[in-house]
């Protein structure tokens, strides 16, 4: 059976991949924060969801992409050939992207349509 590994695994890819990822997922986090202030005072205007999308969708996807990236290189250095690990590295990072973010959009509303306090889970218990 023959074997082939790369000379050189993407070490140096798998790390950007992170960096990239860790970094949006920075710029998200802040961008929900500033979202969340200005739904919390009460003399904002409603904002639109079109506008939400838009603030968010950058951040997003440097998420995707460097979670696709570090998936891709993560495949290839246990051995895949690079044309399996991406064929199966890409679907999966946006097919799991895809979902998370319908299901940050369905949060968004849920919160804008009920508030915030809809959200603490403390006053359940």
């Amino acid at each position: 059976m023959y074997y082939s590994s790369p000379l050189q695994p993407p070490y140096l890819l798998l790390v950007f991949g992170l960096l990239i990822a860790l970094t949006s997922g920075l710029a998200l986090a802040g961008t929900l924060k500033l979202i969340a202030e200005k739904w919390q005072s009460k003399d904002a205007p409603n904002s639109s969801q079109k506008r939400l999308n838009n603030q968010l969708q950058l951040p997003f996807l440097g998420i995707t992409a460097g979670v696709g990236l570090f998936l891709c290189s993560g495949f290839e250095i246990f051995g895949f050939p690079p044309l399996l690990s991406y064929g199966m590295g890409i679907p999966l990072t946006i097919f799991t992207c895809l979902f998370v973010w319908l299901q940050l959009k369905s949060m968004l509303v849920y919160v804008e349509q009920r508030g915030i306090k809809s959200l603490d889970l403390d006053s359940f218990s």
